[in-house]
């Protein structure tokens, strides 16, 4: 059905064009599964090793939250305790929630930023094949929780996952969940934490339960310059003449901790920044991240995408690309 579709739509293009079959031009391929095919990676043992030995948070530095982020999270914990399976207070909640992410992207104890973008995945399967530009690469971890497309972000976008309202909205009731089922298995209350937090290599000796222990102890300082976005900026885009809602992710802009974003922080690439929206193709969604080349320094616009629940580091769809506007900014193909 796929291929019916996207014939349809290429032959609707040529008449558009004034292009015959008997013509040789070239045809751009759009978004979606049609472009070239990076893949064939897996897990990154070295990646895993990083997040390990990097996850301890510097021990007399003040816990900081950005203010927006954290009233999500708050929010988010006050539904998921009054719904929980087990005894849990919204402030636990909270604090069981926000436990991973200084230890993850934040080590410093400065606000963790809801921009984050892995850099220790660096396989080249998640690079552009064709090498157009160094920025151009897929970084599979996104936002305060580095949702990943190998496990709990795999049907989210780089959109949703930067966003602190709707990653606080998966993330606090996943955790509270896998908690109160381990309560509910005789597991100590740290135990339950510690099964809460089993999906982060950051955790894995101990610097999260150390990092609950101090926001018990002495919580948290609210910082008003971290916003929803990290600093990335919701805007509205067009694409082969439809209507989005966008992302626009330019890590130089980042708010909050941004020691991720320094070219020798981790062996991956820092990304150019993209737009990322969702696009559907032939029944299927695709999360899509968008380089204008004014952006990546590239010839021409490129696109890569993965289908939601596709672990990017085993297929993403390369293609060259001339029609996304940015039409909040007039940036782009306007």
């Amino acid at each position: 059905m796929v291929k019916t579709q996207r014939t349809r739509r290429l032959a609707v293009l040529f008449v558009a064009l004034g292009i015959t079959a008997g013509t040789t031009a070239p045809i751009a391929v759009a978004a979606g599964g049609d472009g070239t095919i990076s893949g064939g990676g897996g897990p990154n043992p070295n990646a895993e090793r990083m997040s390990r030995d990097r996850g301890w948070v510097a021990p007399l530095a003040p816990l900081r939250f950005g203010a927006e982020p954290y009233a999500a999270v708050e929010s988010a914990a006050k539904t998921a305790a009054g719904e929980a399976g087990c005894s849990i207070s919204a402030t636990a909640a909270t604090y069981l929630t926000l436990s991973t992410t200084w230890p993850e992207v934040s080590q410093s104890g400065e606000s963790p930023s809801p921009m984050t973008l892995s850099r220790y995945d660096d396989q080249t399967s998640l690079a552009d094949p064709e090498q157009r530009a160094e920025g151009l690469f897929f970084n599979p971890g996104v936002g305060v929780w580095q949702l990943d497309s190998a496990g709990l972000g795999a049907k989210e976008t780089a959109a949703t996952a930067i966003d602190s309202s709707s990653a606080a909205a998966t993330m606090v009731p996943h955790m509270v969940e896998k908690y109160c089922s381990a309560i509910n298995g005789g597991s100590s209350e740290a135990q339950a934490r510690a099964s809460a937090w089993s999906d982060w290599h950051a955790c894995d000796s101990g610097a999260c339960e150390d990092v609950y222990q101090r926001l018990s102890s002495d919580g948290v300082t609210k910082d008003d310059s971290v916003g929803r976005y990290g600093g990335a900026e919701m805007r509205k885009c067009t694409f082969e003449g439809a209507e989005y809602d966008c992302l626009y992710a330019d890590p130089s802009a980042a708010q909050g901790e941004d020691v991720w974003t320094s070219p020798d922080y981790g062996p991956a690439p820092v990304p150019a920044p993209f737009y990322a929206f969702t696009y559907e193709e032939g029944g299927t969604d695709y999360e899509v991240r968008y380089w204008l080349k004014g952006d990546s320094g590239a010839l021409t616009d490129v696109s890569a995408s993965r289908g939601l629940g596709v672990d990017a580091r085993s297929e993403l769809s390369w293609a060259k690309e001339s029609s996304l506007c940015d039409t909040t900014t007039g940036t782009g193909n306007c």
